[in-house]
């Protein structure tokens, strides 16, 4: 079978890994499945944050200036798929194994633990995986090491045809030959160009992604001097009335005996990660950006609030680049004819979902064992069964994920709420809200109110 995965990021490297796991050998062919992944800038494995400018672009995980967290469910996705990628993703990041939630006062409201009630002390290993940490970089680069060169080529896809009678095109901005295949996996972001291919009579793309009014920046700046003021295994969302602010070690200490263990808290490294998200009704042109004015912006929103760790950042970091939240509606399929979507270019989630990269994991790890199992169900290496396999597998897909989705998604939008402006009422009252919720958690669990 011919594949073709449109986007080189995060997504698309790891469905890439899992097709090449997964799919079994054709019976009638000592050749496997012939797989290529498509991507409009440069994915060198020497490539480096610093080589590459943010643009346009399909495969927006390619672009690093920010850190993510890989939740568990995602972490078990990884090592599901290479026990090896796990180590090097974990030792290319930091375990986290709290979250706490503070207001712009410094005062602890809430702490959540990564895993059950009884998780281990920072430094002793835990029964379960815990959180990684880490620039955007760092993961996707894990991936992509892991893939050939010759397997990615680097043109822009302009369109992609789905075809019910037989393979489906791929046709190219640079006007070279269009590219025939049976299966089209778009793995090409929040502005995704496989998407339309679902919806081939709409003249304009009838689901749009929708500007969620918020923004963010971040970046990273030198640890040291900032260690006593971040727990260790700690990850930190500092809550305002004009705004958010968090921050986290991005990295273990590379002398640390436990750095590669996702069961275990190392020591922290040099690098910690920030991010501040606030509110702007319309969504900035990033060519038109005032990045002076926007750090000026972040020392005045700031510049108030008592937490040493964000007044060392609003005194030193530089702000390079500005991200839009940015959401995607509910499609009504992700699959059509042969032509599949995962990750941001089926359900865009916001930040606050914390789930982003991790269900994009998810789906590149269902999709293809449904695919695996209907392919080794079929009895023939013909395009016709291919097809049937492909469209059964989407249907499974579509069924277990989805729902779990839209939750997650539903969720996320409530809370990302209490990043906009709001208040001195509904700021306190936000507050109050985080430290009942904590002190409830606390009793439930059998735990002094105290510990929050």
């Amino acid at each position: 079978m011919k594949i073709a995965v449109i986007g080189a990021g995060i997504a698309g490297c790891a469905v890439y890994l899992e097709l090449r796991k997964h799919l079994p050998r054709i019976d009638t062919s000592p050749e496997e499945h012939e797989i290529t992944i498509y991507e409009a800038y440069d994915t060198g494995k020497d490539v480096t944050s610093d080589d590459r400018e943010e643009g346009p672009t399909h495969s927006s995980t390619l672009i690093v200036g920010g850190g993510l967290g890989i939740a568990p469910n995602g972490l078990g996705v990884i090592q599901r798929l290479d026990e090896a990628l796990l180590r090097d993703v974990t030792r290319g990041g930091y375990v986290i194994s709290r979250s706490n939630m503070k207001n712009k006062n410094g005062s602890l409201l809430m702490c959540i633990n990564v895993n059950s009630p009884d998780a281990s002390e920072p430094g002793t290993p835990s029964k379960k995986l815990n959180m990684v940490a880490s620039s955007r970089h760092s993961l996707w680069r894990c991936l992509r090491t892991r893939i050939p060169d010759t397997a990615i080529v680097n043109k822009r896809v302009s369109q992609v045809i789905a075809n019910p009678e037989g393979r489906n095109t791929i046709q190219f901005v640079d006007g070279g030959d269009p590219v025939e295949v049976d299966l089209v996996i778009g793995a090409d972001g929040v502005k995704s160009i496989t998407k339309r291919a679902l919806f081939p009579d709409a003249a304009e793309d009838p689901y749009p992604p929708h500007y969620e009014g918020l923004v963010g920046i971040g970046g990273f700046i030198p640890a040291a001097g900032l260690e006593e003021y971040v727990e260790k295994g700690s990850m930190n969302f500092i809550h305002g009335g004009n705004g958010f602010f968090g921050y986290f070690f991005s990295e273990s200490d590379p002398s640390d005996p436990n750095r590669e263990s996702p069961y275990v808290v190392s020591e922290p490294g040099d690098t910690l990660a920030w991010w501040s998200t606030y509110e702007i009704k319309e969504c900035p042109n990033r060519k038109t950006l005032d990045l002076a004015d926007i750090s000026r912006g972040l020392r005045e929103r700031h510049g108030q609030w008592k937490d040493p760790v964000i007044q060392r950042v609003i005194e030193t970091a530089r702000v390079t680049n500005m991200y839009p939240t940015w959401t995607s509606p509910p499609l009504p399929s992700w699959e059509r004819d042969g032509v599949v979507l995962i990750g941001d270019a089926a359900h865009a989630l916001p930040s606050t979902s914390g789930q982003g990269v991790s269900q994009a994991l998810e789906d590149c790890e269902s999709f293809v064992l449904f695919l695996a199992h209907q392919l080794a169900q079929a009895d023939s290496s013909s395009s016709t069964t291919h097809r049937q396999a492909v469209t059964k597998a989407a249907r499974q897909y579509m069924d277990l994920r989805k729902p779990r989705v839209t939750e997650i998604l539903e969720s996320a939008k409530k809370i990302q709420n209490v990043k906009r402006d709001m208040g001195i009422i509904r700021e306190y009252a936000m507050y109050s809200f985080f430290k009942l919720m904590g002190e409830l958690k606390c009793h439930r669990l059998g735990f002094p109110a105290t510990r929050n």
